[in-house]
């Protein structure tokens, strides 16, 4: 209502610079998503490629060189790229499973982020493909992998999941794609979603197959290695999202409620509590009395590996402290939190693979030479007195380029495909 005895204006029903307040905000929120979607984009597609290429060309380097310039060799036979296949799978299953349960299970989800989820699903599955092959010293051998498999192996049941879950990752997508469009079911989505689940709990296990089932290995062989990989997966996931949801919606790409945010928030606080609880039962077996794993708990608490153990525990302690205390849940803790929690389970990989060669199970009655260790001139004590295996500058520059990879899937998907909900599209100029 208006006073026109005074001429003044006490409601906004007549108030045009109302109206006009509005419609500036809509003009700032999506000039926000042009700015998003056009030149800012566009620059980080083309940083991204442009590291992929240079890791490319390092690959080359080390293929026409061969893995004699990495750092790995007979003592420590894998290196950076397996730790990173380990980390990336994990990345990859926890955002698929955050997409996947409430569809399964007919719950609320978390504000349409879905679709972005299983875009860095997709993303972090290439990038850990990808680690795969540059680790191979003769890629052009790959066929003889399939033509001569052994199905017995957990190396294969890792390559036969893995391929399942990308090329599923990329239908459930596209059905989440066309149910918004109505040409796909809610009944038929619930039950790709349903597998989709059960594959990305299966690929993390399998993966941890891989060393659990290496009885050689004091600190892999564990029958808590599966579950402990899942777990680590929904914390890193989780994590992954929660800081992909934060930067698109402060892009404008995403109108996400604080609410849901809190809600991601609360349950990566109890995935990694649930992660630390397994961390800590594995470490208490093999500390005990009299346990054959003491050896293990000493290299991680206070020998070589004690840097990535301490940066693991407390990073993950302080993201749980800031996702279960309503005053630290500010976006900028947020993702804090969620960065020291992927910072952990990267380290926990890096402990996990490189813990798994520091402790010798083998004695060497001649001598030492090149093939077994960088610092073979150094005797046993020089190679196991500190960390057993290093990454090479090139290791790393490829490494990179192999990130590189994921993150340009990813943007090209943020700027190609419809992952935003209906209700959520930006407005238009």
């Amino acid at each position: 209502m208006s006073d026109f005895s005074t001429g003044a204006i006490v409601d906004d029903d007549l108030d045009l610079s109302a109206a006009k307040g509005r419609s500036k905000s809509h003009e700032a929120v999506a000039a926000k998503t042009a700015a998003w979607g056009g030149k800012g984009l566009n620059a980080a597609i083309g940083v991204s490629a442009v590291i992929m290429v240079a890791g490319i060309v390092l690959w080359g380097v080390q293929l026409s060189g061969g893995m004699v310039q990495t750092g790995m060799r007979n003592l420590s036979s894998w290196g950076l790229y397996i730790t990173s296949f380990m980390f990336f799978v994990g990345l990859s299953a926890g955002g698929l499973i955050i997409s996947s349960v409430p569809k399964a299970f007919g719950i609320a989800g978390f504000g349409g982020i879905s679709k972005v989820a299983v875009m860095s699903s997709i993303a972090c599955t290439v990038a850990a493909i990808g680690m795969v092959v540059v680790d191979l010293g003769q890629p052009a051998r790959l066929w003889e992998l399939f033509a001569y498999s052994n199905l017995g192996s957990p190396l294969m049941w890792d390559i036969v999941v893995l391929g399942t879950y990308l090329i599923l990752s990329c239908v459930y997508l596209w059905a989440q794609v066309r149910a918004d469009a109505g040409k796909v079911s809610h009944t038929a989505l619930r039950v790709i979603s349903i597998v989709a689940l059960v594959t990305a709990v299966l690929v993390h296990s399998v993966t941890a197959w891989i060393f659990g089932l290496q009885q050689g290995r004091e600190m892999w062989h564990t029958a808590l290695l599966a579950p402990w990989f899942v777990s680590s997966a929904l914390v890193c996931g989780t994590a992954l999202v929660m800081v992909v949801a934060i930067a698109l919606r402060r892009a404008g790409y995403l109108s996400l409620d604080q609410a849901y945010l809190v809600k991601l928030a609360k349950l990566l606080g109890a995935f990694v509590v649930v992660d630390l609880y397994f961390f800590g039962c594995d470490l208490l077996t093999e500390a005990f009395p009299g346990g054959s794993g003491a050896e293990v708990v000493a290299m991680l608490t206070a020998g070589p590996l004690v840097p990535y153990f301490w940066t693991e525990v407390v990073g993950c302690a302080l993201c749980a402290v800031i996702c279960f205390t309503p005053a630290l849940r500010t976006n900028a803790l947020l993702v804090a939190g969620s960065l020291l929690a992927i910072l952990g389970i990267f380290c926990k990989r890096v402990q996990l693979l490189v813990g798994g060669f520091q402790i010798a199970n083998l004695d060497y009655a001649g001598p030492l030479t090149p093939m077994q260790h960088t610092a073979w001139d150094s005797g046993l004590s020089g190679i196991y007195g500190g960390m057993v295996y290093w990454p090479t500058p090139l290791e790393l520059g490829v490494t990179l380029g192999v990130v590189a990879l994921g993150v340009l899937v990813f943007l090209l998907g943020i700027k190609l495909l419809p992952l935003r909900p209906k209700d959520d599209e930006a407005p238009s100029e």
